[in-house]
């Protein structure tokens, strides 16, 4: 299942909190023109240092259906982050 939302959670270090909901559908459609480049340059990687571009291709979709889930926290001081993807 592809991720459908990116929370990301901030506190300040004045203890404000900021949550931000990030839907991954229309920033994916926003950056479709930028997502095509990134295809295109993937490729020419891909048979630059002779990498199967489908094993590529396949291990990049598995690595997107393993996002929904994740949780990734980041702690220094009265700083916090914690991004979650659904």
């Amino acid at each position: 299942m592809i991720p459908q939302l990116v929370t990301v959670r901030h506190r300040r270090p004045n203890g404000r909190r900021l949550r931000l909901y990030i839907p991954v559908l229309p920033v994916l459609l926003a950056l479709s023109p930028l997502l095509l480049l990134a295809v295109s340059a993937g490729l020419v990687a891909c048979l630059t240092f002779r990498v199967s571009p489908v094993g590529a291709l396949r291990g990049a979709g598995r690595l997107l259906w393993a996002l929904p889930g994740t949780r990734v926290e980041f702690e220094q001081g009265r700083t916090a982050v914690l991004v979650s993807v659904r």
